[in-house]
């Protein structure tokens, strides 16, 4: 070869990877030139290490700034990584002649910005021309993809002369005449300015290698750059085009890819609709069809669906039949997806929804050797990563965790450091229930995006633990919110981190001290207490949170009252949530008292629990006049179910608040209070045939002038029972409420209280509680 080979190929295509290879085998070359950043030369030997399996990406970004990021993806059937390989292969010079990373950077904008690829990135606008959009109009094709299925992907047998350049001549020719017709770089046409300059800079590297290798070179680039890179440029032309560019200093590494994020769905402009079928293709070494529906007819049966291999046979016929009825040389994707719905999935699209997910695009997730450039806090969380046994997939996994082991408790505070430091990749979830809060549920995916926020993080340290710490800190001194700090402390003790505490527990003091609004106070206050409990269950000190939790709910006691009056609806429906949220801290906060207290029982006996305190401030709620009827409502509700209200007082307060001289809309807004809470309301009132009676006759009594307004709050209300509550209640009241006798609701056998008694004993050893003889005495006298 005397002259360069240009290798115009499709990104992401394995009929170019293919070519590509037969082409470098046909002309032998003595460098090969790759679009991609000059950066990248220094790693490029990486691609030969046993630890490199793509998909794959380089990742760019600038040293100061790693949110500014750019990466280079490739896959195995992608043309630049086949040709890396066959010169690595040969011991061939690879070199990148694209423009560098530090000038694509340094254009790409503020903090976050990110390019895909070099050829159709987001940091600038990619060419409105679609080059295989084209020529698949020209060719006949309403769809690009089927045309280059058609022309180039099933095209296994090479050119009928066996000449490997001949295909990438004609390209070149096609790219030509429509670079002619739609006009050049600097012109009116549709390409973008940024394509002049990436072509100026190809072009001035292509005469570098010239001049350092000969003219036998190779170049692997988009088939859209290679009539600029032919055509006759000076040098003192391009470096015009390139002169005063604005620069950043750049670090550049390989990272994992996966074949998700390949795809065009994802939002990557250079990607593919299908990798995943791609990789089968370039894979595949004969009969692809017969092997892809072999592949998903042993996904469907892993997943319990009824496929044998006559449906595989069945399948491979239809798929070729419609491929020969449409004049295709194989059949493609299209076909195969129809053979597949028509045979394996009976005619229905979601089982065919599961094969598109993990076969036609897939979850693959690339590897990168150790001896890779990394920062320290890419090796540490590496290193954590496999002590742990916690290996990076890219399809979503669901993880329960045991924090009383010591491996589950150790995932967890890692996977909350890195939520810290931003690093998302695992998501807590709601526990499907069994230990409590000992046990902890997530759900994990690995995305390629996570190496920049990782590449960021280490900026707050060299380990992921002294990095979230540092984060943790700064975090704390920006906090405005005293709820903000509390949720922080929270986070940390879930972290694991106690050499951030000392600064947030300042930052709490500060902002706890100075903030005088019971709302702020009683936002914060669920946090933290949950940050007191937590530290029980992992083995954490709280003292000092404990101390800080219990001022804080002083603080609302005393103030509570005062700020509940004079509220509109909004603000007492918002307070009404406050309340809630208190009350289920307490109740936390008073297991941690008895525990602190249990050994002073003296001190126990004399002065009162915050339990207690609490309840004495529902019940000034609950009785006091002027305050919003939904916050009446609601304490006396939680004084009811806590046991310290008895059922006469609450019918009491109930028959007051509904009493002829209470505006209706009041006392709708105090039934909601004290029954809105679920379920739990309607039982209440199925079972107190007293507080039933009370709300009917008030109901009943309502004028209908004011029946209009307050029916939409009473709706509200009873629409969040359950519907047999509900039906129950409206049996009830049809009937005129129970029966004094203890008559069952309506549907419900009388109580048989003989057998009842019998399962006492049973349901006491259930509960762990000892029964004595007073108890035995209680149980054979209720039998």
């Amino acid at each position: 070869m005397s002259s360069p080979a240009m290798l115009g190929v499709r990104h992401h295509g394995p009929g170019s990877a293919r070519a590509v290879v037969a082409a470098l085998g046909q002309c032998a070359p003595s460098a090969v030139l790759i679009e991609g950043p000059p950066e990248a030369d220094a790693i490029v030997h990486l691609a030969a290490d046993e630890g490199m399996r793509p998909p794959v990406a380089l990742l760019a970004h600038a040293a100061d700034d790693p949110g500014r990021a750019a990466f280079w993806p490739l896959a195995a059937f992608s043309p630049e990584w086949a040709a890396i390989r066959w010169a690595l292969a040969h011991d061939v010079p690879v070199r990148f002649i694209d423009l560098p990373a530090a000038h694509s950077l340094a254009a790409a904008g503020g903090p976050g910005a990110e390019t895909d690829a070099p050829e159709d990135s987001t940091s600038h606008p990619a060419p409105r021309l679609d080059p295989l959009a084209a020529l698949a109009a020209a060719a006949g094709y309403d769809d690009p993809e089927r045309w280059w299925e058609d022309a180039v992907e099933h095209r296994r047998g090479g050119p009928a002369d066996g000449d490997a350049l001949a295909p990438f001549a004609a390209v070149a020719d096609a790219m030509g005449e429509l670079r002619t017709g739609f006009g050049e770089v600097g012109t009116d046409g549709p390409l973008a300015d940024s394509d002049g300059i990436r072509e100026a800079h190809m072009r001035l590297k292509l005469r570098e290698a010239r001049k350092e290798f000969g003219d036998a070179v190779a170049v692997v680039c988009g088939a859209w750059h290679v009539p600029a890179l032919a055509a006759k440029r000076t040098v003192a032309a391009d470096r015009q085009v390139l002169k005063g560019l604005p620069k950043v200093k750049a670090e550049i590494s390989w990272v994992p890819w996966t074949h998700r994020r390949l795809s065009r769905h994802s939002g990557y402009g250079a990607g593919i609709t299908s990798p995943g079928w791609y990789g089968h293709l370039f894979h595949a070494p004969d009969r692809p069809v017969e092997r892809w529906l072999t592949d998903v007819a042993r996904l469907l049966r892993e997943e319990d669906f009824p496929v044998s291999s006559a449906h595989v046979i069945e399948a491979v016929r239809l798929a070729e039949t419609l491929a020969a009825m449409r004049g295709r040389p194989l059949a493609g994707l299209t076909e195969t997806v129809d053979a597949v719905r028509a045979v394996m999935c009976d005619g229905s699209d979601v089982p065919l929804a599961l094969v598109r997910d993990r076969l036609v695009v897939g979850d693959v997730l690339g590897e990168v050797p150790a001896s890779a450039p990394a920062t320290p806090l890419q090796r540490d969380l590496a290193r954590l990563q496999r002590t742990l046994r916690l290996k990076p997939e890219a399809a979503l996994r669901d993880c329960e965790f045991d924090l009383r082991k010591d491996t589950d408790a150790a995932r967890s505070r890692l996977l909350h450091r890195l939520r810290l430091l931003g690093v998302d990749w695992g998501e807590p979830m709601r526990s499907r229930g069994g230990l409590g809060t000992f046990r902890e549920s997530w759900r994990l995916c690995w995305e390629p995006e996570l190496a920049v926020r990782i590449a960021e993080a280490g900026a707050w340290g060299t380990t992921v633990e002294g990095a979230a710490t540092a984060r943790a800190e700064a975090l704390a001194r920006e906090a405005d919110a005293l709820a903000d700090i509390t949720a922080l402390a929270e986070r940390c003790l879930l972290a694991g981190l106690d050499g951030a505490l000392p600064a947030v527990m300042r930052a709490l003091a500060d902002r706890a001290a100075l903030d005088t609004d019971v709302g702020h106070l009683a936002r914060a206050l669920p946090a933290l207490v949950r940050s007191v409990r937590y530290g029980d269950v992992r083995r954490t000190g709280t003292t000092a949170l404990a101390e800080v939790a219990a001022g804080i709910a002083e603080r609302i006691f005393v103030g509570l009252p005062a700020a509940c009056a004079g509220l509109d609806t909004d603000a007492a429906a918002e307070m009404r949530g406050h309340t809630d949220a208190v009350h289920q801290a307490v109740g936390l906060l008073a297991e941690t008292e008895t525990g602190d207290r249990a050994g002073d029982e003296a001190e126990a006996n004399t002065t009162p629990g915050i339990r207690q305190r609490w309840s004495a401030v529902l019940r000034v709620l609950a009785e006091r006049d002027g305050l919003p009827g939904g916050i009446r409502g609601r304490a006396a509700r939680l004084l009811l179910d806590d046991g310290r209200l008895t059922d006469d007082r609450a019918a009491r307060l109930m028959g007051l608040a509904l009493s002829a001289g209470t505006a209706p809309a009041d006392a709708a807004a105090w039934i909601e209070g004290f029954v809105g809470s679920g379920g739990s309301g309607g039982m209440l009132l199925v079972h107190d045939e007293r507080l039933l009676a009370l709300v009917d006759t008030w109901l009943t009594g309502v004028p209908p002038d004011a029946f209009t307004d307050v029916l939409p709050l009473l709706r509200r209300t009873f629409s969040a029972f359950e519907p047999g509550v509900r039906r129950t209640l409206g049996e009830l009241v049809r009937r005129g409420g129970a029966s004094a006798t203890g008559a069952a609701a309506p549907g419900e056998a009388p109580l048989d209280e003989e057998r009842a008694a019998a399962v006492l004993p049973t349901m006491r050893l259930l509960l762990g509680m000892a029964e004595t003889a007073e108890t035995h005495g209680h149980a054979q006298g209720a039998a």
